[in-house]
Order: structure tokens, then C-alpha cells, then sequence
């Protein structure tokens, strides 16, 4: 009888091992792992909201809010700028004939002229933007529209570039350099500024046109195709323009091999889309000379534009914008805005919930006073 005799235990181990040991017919188990974090039994901390936690917190972070955007306003605030129009939508603006008249398709250039009077000096650096309203850069099929591999200077992207450039891919049987949407649509006016003295001569304002792209663009996602071949007539060989550029990309700059091609400072400048209908892109820079001399003094300017871009086919708006800069960038008063309102809210509900607090608890302290 002893020898007939078995552990079921032993049996059931037996089986359940020959089953994990098993061929593909075994059913593995959904249970998870008996460990403390897969069933839930990690050590916890819930804090308990009391009004001698709650009532600090709401103080605390308004008195750190209120100061904090009061000086983000007032840095705000005393950054200077200047924005004029030259779309030329009404009929007394000196572009008025220029707006009417150009489009993609032309090739003669048309030239205006718009004066205004700059109120009180610039002082330090001035950044020059222009600026586009209706122009929607954040359209999903118009962000796709590139090649980023073409523009790093891949020789095969070069002559083969992505379909997503499609309907700006190819061109007369050519591949497009660049390609795509939004390097069709590249903004094109020259801007030229002028002082005017008291002796009514006009003086050339000197405009930096290098060092407006991000250094990582600049140095890391633009290159020109061939290396270090300064030759980029033959590096874009067997390759067309964009259809509605006038001139092909290696004659952004002839002038200067760093700014040509791919790695025109403009055109990465613009490459780089906006996330918002209306919104402005570095243009210039112009640099302080003097410390004893404004670098805009006040008085009477006059820009020179050589209207090429067309805006009024889709409603939008051409701007040139002057602005100095402070440790937090250039003007923007919503930031301190919004610090002011939170931080002022936080206090003012700080300081209903303590009357609040202060009213209910008198009441049961009475309440807890035996007769």
C-alpha cells in the first residue's frame, strides 16, 4: 500500500512545472507579478487638506505671483517699439500701386517709400522684424510641405526629395531645391532704412544681416549639398528654383558663401513656421555703436521697400516693426498679466476662505461651551 500511494501536492507541482515547461499549447497565467508595486502595495502619502495648510499655500503663492508679474509688466513695458503698415490696402499709401500691381509672376520690381517719425530714441540693440497677419504657417499639409533630409544637404534627397513636397517637388522634369510649401512661399521684400538729419540729407542705417537664425539651424539642420564645395552653382546643378522665387537658392547672397544656399539666414529664418496666424520673424539687427549716442535717435525716417511679396490675394497684412529687447526677450505684457491674476486671485481667495474659516470655527468653539 505504501509503495501505491502518492502526494497530491507533489503531483499538482509536477504538473504545473510541465506545464510552464511546456510547447506552445500552454496558457500562460494574466496574474501579475506578487511584487509590491504591481499589486498596489507601495507606501503611500495622502495629504490632508486643512485650512492651516490650505490658507498658507494660497498667500504664499499670491504674494510670490503679484511681485513677480508686476516686474515681468514693468520690464515689459519699457521695452520700446514701433510698428508700421505698408501693405498698401488704402489709396493714400504711398505702396498702394505697388499692392495692386505685383504678384508671384513678376519680374519687374516695384519700389515705394514710407516715412514716419520715430517719438523718443532706441537705445542699445534694435531688432528690425517684419510681420504677417492671415497667413496661417501652422497648416498641417503646409508644415509637412519639406524635405528636412534636402535641406541638411543629402545629395540623394537633393535630386530625389520627399513626396511630402508634393505639388512643389518637381519642376519642368527638375527636382525643386528646396522644395515644398513653405519654401515656396518665402518672404521676399528688401527693406532699406533712413535717417533723415536736419539738413533734410538721408543717411543710411547700417542693417546686420547675419546672426538672426538659431545657431542649432544655422550650424546643425542647414547645409549646403557638397561639403565644403564653395561652389554651389554646380553643388545645385540639375536642380530648379522654387515657382515662386525670382532667383535660384544659390543666389541669396552671391556675396558671401556662409549666407547662400541652404544656409541663407532668411530663409532659415523663415523655414522655422509660426504657430499663429499673426506673427513677425527677425529681419535686421542693428547694432549699438556708441554708448554716448542712441542707436535710433528721435526724428524723421524714411523705409525704402521693394514690394515683391503678395498679401492681398489671401487678406493678409505686411508690418516692419522696431524694437529693443530686455532679459526677458521682447515685448510681451500677457506674461505679467497672467503672473498678476493668478497671484491675485490666490490672495483673494486666501483671504474669503480665512473669513470663511474664522466665521464657522467661532461657532463651534461656542457650540463646544457646555451650559
Amino acid at each position: 500500500m505504501m509503495a501505491s500511494s502518492y502526494n497530491a501536492k507533489e503531483e499538482d507541482g509536477h504538473h504545473s512545472g510541465a506545464a510552464n515547461h511546456g510547447g506552445a499549447g500552454a496558457v500562460k497565467s494574466k496574474k501579475p507579478d506578487n511584487t509590491a508595486f504591481k499589486q498596489q502595495r507601495l507606501p503611500a502619502w495622502q495629504p490632508i487638506l486643512t485650512a492651516g495648510t490650505v490658507l498658507p499655500a494660497f498667500f504664499v503663492i499670491g504674494l510670490i505671483f503679484i511681485p513677480i508679474g508686476i516686474g515681468l509688466y514693468v520690464s515689459s513695458n519699457n521695452i520700446k517699439e514701433f510698428e508700421i503698415d505698408y501693405t498698401g490696402v488704402d489709396i493714400s499709401s504711398p505702396c498702394h500701386t505697388c499692392a495692386k500691381n505685383v504678384s508671384w509672376n513678376s519680374t519687374t520690381p516695384c519700389l515705394c517709400s514710407v516715412h514716419f517719425t520715430l517719438k523718443q530714441p532706441f537705445e542699445s540693440n534694435v531688432f528690425m522684424y517684419y510681420g504677417l497677419s492671415n497667413f496661417y504657417q501652422n497648416h498641417r499639409r503646409y508644415v509637412k510641405s519639406r524635405d528636412d533630409s534636402q535641406l541638411n544637404g543629402d545629395r540623394s534627397a537633393l535630386m530625389s526629395p520627399s513626396k511630402e513636397c508634393e505639388p512643389y517637388r518637381t519642376s519642368e522634369g527638375q527636382p525643386i531645391a528646396p522644395c515644398g510649401a513653405i519654401a515656396n512661399s518665402l518672404f521676399n521684400d528688401t527693406l532699406e532704412l533712413y535717417h533723415i538729419d536736419s539738413n533734410g540729407t538721408r543717411n543710411t542705417i547700417p542693417l546686420v544681416k547675419k546672426g538672426i537664425a538659431w545657431w542649432t539651424d544655422k550650424h546643425v539642420k542647414f547645409r549646403n549639398p557638397g561639403g565644403n564645395n564653395n561652389n554651389l552653382t554646380l553643388a545645385f546643378q540639375g536642380t530648379s528654383k522654387p515657382v515662386n522665387w525670382r532667383k535660384p537658392v544659390y543666389e541669396l547672397d552671391p556675396l558671401d558663401d556662409e549666407n547662400n544656399g541652404f544656409t541663407n539666414e532668411d530663409f532659415i529664418v523663415w523655414m522655422r513656421t509660426a504657430a499663429l496666424p499673426t506673427f513677425r520673424k527677425l529681419y535686421r539687427i542693428i547694432q549699438k555703436k556708441s554708448s554716448s549716442t542712441p542707436t535710433l535717435p528721435s526724428g524723421q525716417y524714411v523705409l525704402d521697400i521693394n514690394y515683391n511679396y503678395p498679401v492681398l490675394s489671401f487678406d493678409g497684412r505686411k508690418r516692419m516693426i522696431l524694437s529693443t529687447i530686455s532679459w526677458m526677450g521682447g515685448k510681451n505684457p500677457f506674461l505679467g498679466i497672467a503672473y498678476i491674476t493668478v497671484g491675485s486671485i490666490c490672495f483673494f481667495l486666501g483671504v474669503v476662505l480665512l473669513i470663511i474659516h474664522h466665521k464657522y470655527d467661532t461657532r463651534n468653539n461656542s457650540a463646544d461651551i457646555p451650559n
